[in-house]
């Protein structure tokens, strides 16, 4: 186990939260983890919390205690037919590397693929599939994990299945995954995008729940609501879609449509200035009413210059502490704290509005947050 130095880690990609750890870890096993945390456990050190590429916007992988960072174990191990054993700390992005060699892919992958398994598996993980194949934590086989006593488990469905159902979409409150065993199925070669046009959230959630597409997505722009619905290895768009436009691409350049976005973003300096997100998952029958409300209050300049607001039915899956209705609607506003715009002082109590009013009507915020009461013995 290495001892690092701070740099980044004083900050999260929210950027507008700070803590800065007593020390900074970079282990280079599983055993290395077990040993920090009896450790810890024994001289009452505080906090150990495990960090991925820091892409929380909350804060929730900051610590005063002791940082783990998580991207010096990254290893994605043996690939059979339908599973794949990785490191918690690699990334979507070198998963799928290493897969597409093989023609296989986890069934949901992040928009963004920079982000490490273990730190979306931890929050639950919503794609662009998630209505066929639930969240990327409904996809896990396995998981080997350090519990919070030190103790190094392995535990599945079937096997400590308590354990299992509190790491996924427990935000690491409960033990620090270090390696998954996915689920994989057939990539495909190309893909086939239809960008459809809608006048409200209603019917832009109504398309996202009947059209046949393999991966779908919904933004809310300056000329309405728009739908992308992507077809996997195929030739027209689905049945009854009438598109905008259409765009064919390899699949490999379609997983990673958001690097260009990104690079622009960053040669911009929108990438380093603060993001407080506000995401929450909401109940699909009340989703259309109570995005239409939130929308007809937010400015331009609540959401930022680069800020996007995202909309898109999901099925859960069984993942018990992501606590989200069965048919489910994920609406994001990512803000971005732009010159000019609001501050992100104010976005954050923006959010902290959004979060109430989507408990009133069933839903939950997302990441999730800790929940009084429900923190099992594992």
């Amino acid at each position: 186990m290495t001892d690092v130095g701070l740099g980044s880690l004083t900050r999260d990609f929210g950027r507008f939260l700070s803590r800065t750890p007593r020390r900074v870890v970079r282990p280079s096993s599983t055993g290395e983890i077990a040993a920090l945390i009896q450790d810890v456990v024994a001289r009452d050190l505080g906090d150990v919390v495990a960090r991925g590429c820091g892409h929380s916007s909350r804060g929730e992988s900051l610590t005063d205690g002791i940082a783990l960072d998580m991207r010096s174990m990254v290893t994605v191990h043996e690939i059979t037919g339908d599973r794949v054993v990785v490191d918690a700390g690699a990334t979507w992005r070198e998963v799928l590397e290493a897969t597409l060699s093989c023609g296989r892919m986890p069934p949901v992958l992040t928009d963004y693929l920079d982000l490490t398994v273990g730190g979306t598996l931890s929050a639950a993980g919503i794609g662009g599939t998630s209505h066929i194949h639930g969240t990327q934590a409904a996809n896990v086989i396995e998981l080997e994990a350090v519990t919070s006593r030190g103790e190094i488990v392995t535990c599945s469905s079937r096997h400590r299945s308590q354990l299992f159902d509190t790491l996924r979409s427990g935000m690491g409150r409960h033990g620090v995954i270090t390696k998954a065993t996915l689920r994989l199925i057939a990539a495909p070669e190309s893909v086939l995008s239809c960008r459809v046009g809608y006048s409200s959230a209603a019917e832009l959630i109504a398309a996202q729940g009947s059209i046949a597409a393999d991966h779908i997505s919904g933004q809310v722009k300056s000329s309405g609501f728009e739908l992308k619905a992507v077809v996997y290895d195929a030739s027209r768009p689905p049945q009854g879609l009438v598109p905008i436009d259409v765009e064919e691409l390899t699949f490999a350049e379609f997983a990673d449509r958001m690097r260009p976005d990104v690079e622009e973003l960053i040669e911009l300096g929108e990438w380093d200035n603060p993001h407080p997100w506000g995401m929450v998952i909401v109940p699909a029958p009340r989703a259309g009413r109570f995005i239409e409300a939130t929308l007809a209050e937010t400015a331009p300049a609540d959401i930022g210059l680069s800020g996007v607001i995202l909309i898109k039915r999901f099925v859960p899956g069984p993942v018990p502490l992501l606590c989200a209705p069965s048919d489910a609607v994920l609406f994001a506003l990512l803000r971005t704290a732009s010159p000019g715009c609001s501050t992100a002082a104010k976005m954050s109590v923006a959010n902290d509005q959004l979060y109430d009013r989507a408990l009133s009507i069933g839903g939950v915020p997302y990441p999730p947050r800790p929940v009084p009461g429900r923190a099992p013995t594992i």
